[in-house]
């Protein structure tokens, strides 16, 4: 058994990963190289604000409405098989395993075992501790936040097409700050070179390789046997919140690393696998565990703020209003549009937040339940907190033009 433990390596935009390797010291003193990424550098994005607005028909006030009383905002995250919260399970933060066993997803392409942990956490449920001893790590210790997979296929899947990142269901180019298009820049060039993807599209999106983009990536053995019948093994399903990934390889899994070149440093895998062919050669093979971390010191759950080099600090509640406060977090084969798991991340606040803290403070838990809203298309969904309907999209949400 062998396994390497290493600094952590932040990973996908919007929430942005370290380097593969660090620059030089020549090349730290320069700025991110420019690109040809579309971006609106008018503070008035829609030629249309100066045109008279209607009067907002939310009762709901948006996170920024003025008011004698400060905004209230919690986060609350679910996870499941596919972006509809309606197949989401609510997740306990910084959980330990007796308290709630992890999360497994069984889907036609693998099982899935995952844990999710946020320093300094103040959201939904209650339940949930504020912090995790995995933050107190020596490789951990500036992270923000943790998202953790243990799984195995059940076929094949190749390298190159299994990606990580976030994907929205409707556009946000109207939502995006002033000097987003920079931030981007520096993301691709000092954090993530792998990163793909167009925010300004009517889906957008950015992804990155799992194999580049994952902070820690593990191999583990075959489980394929009568025992674990191709499953996350129990054991490793049921210490998984306590679990902290490694880097390298674990019995057989070592070997495999090895045969492939695979450096043991999780910065040198990074750039390892931003090579084309080094990611046609992997396969995540039928039958065999596993294991992988993401996370970055760059995104602050708790206050909601965006830290990148070279650009500075962002306060994200500014740009927050009921089509745009949901950050999702994508598994997914690019090759065939296969999701495999989804982490949302909600913040909630007004009448939705009063709903689910009642929920709470009632039942312990609180449920998102998601459904087609009719006559909207299939993007539009509405969203269920404690039985009580919220759509999202439509006339009870705030909307861009309730945010200042």
């Amino acid at each position: 058994m062998s396994s390497t433990s290493t600094p952590s390596q932040p990973s996908s935009a919007p929430g942005p990963r370290n380097p593969p390797s660090p620059p030089s010291n020549a090349d730290t003193a320069q700025p991110p190289p420019e690109d040809h990424t579309q971006e609106n550098t008018d503070d008035t994005a829609n030629p249309d604000e100066s045109m008279p607005k209607p009067k907002p028909k939310s009762k709901s006030p948006s996170p920024n409405s003025s008011s004698s009383t400060p905004p209230r905002y919690r986060l609350l995250v679910t996870a499941g098989p596919s972006p509809s919260p309606s197949t989401h399970t609510t997740q306990v933060i910084n959980s330990s395993s007796p308290q709630s066993p992890p999360l497994t997803l069984s889907t036609p392409s693998l099982t899935l075992t995952l844990s999710i942990r946020i320093r300094s956490y103040t959201g939904l449920p209650s339940s949930s501790p504020s912090t995790h001893p995995y933050f107190s790590t020596p490789q951990h210790k500036s992270d923000q936040y943790s998202i953790a997979f243990a799984f195995v296929p059940k076929h094949d899947i190749k390298g190159e097409d299994l990606v990580f990142g976030n994907d929205f269901d409707r556009p946000i180019r109207d939502r995006l700050p002033p000097g987003f298009g920079a931030a981007l820049k520096v993301v691709r060039w000092w954090i993530d070179p792998g990163l793909e993807g167009d925010p300004y599209a009517e889906k957008p999106g950015l992804f990155g390789k799992a194999l580049s983009s994952w902070n820690v990536v593990s191999v583990g053995e075959r489980v394929d046997g009568e025992e674990d019948k191709g499953e996350v093994p129990r054991g490793v399903r049921e210490g998984f919140h306590e679990e902290v990934v490694h880097e390298g390889g674990i019995g057989s899994g070592e070997e495999v690393r090895k045969k492939l070149g695979i450096p043991s440093d999780a910065a040198a895998r990074k750039k390892y696998f931003l090579t084309p062919e080094n990611l046609k050669n992997f396969t995540f093979e039928k039958g065999r565990l596993y294991r992988s971390d993401f996370g970055n010191p760059y995104l602050n759950f708790n206050d909601f703020s965006l830290q990148l080099p070279y650009w500075g600090s962002l306060n994200v509640i500014k740009y927050v209003d009921g089509k745009t406060h949901e950050l999702r977090y994508t598994l997914k084969n690019k090759a065939t549009g296969e999701v495999y798991c989804v982490v949302l991340f909600t913040l909630l606040f007004g009448e939705e937040l009063a709903r689910a803290e009642e929920e709470d403070a009632r039942t312990g838990t609180v449920t998102l339940r998601a459904g087609d809203r009719e006559g909207d298309g299939a993007d539009a969904t509405h969203v269920q907190v404690g039985g009580d309907e919220r759509r999202n999209g439509g006339d009870e949400s705030p909307g861009p033009d309730d945010v200042d």
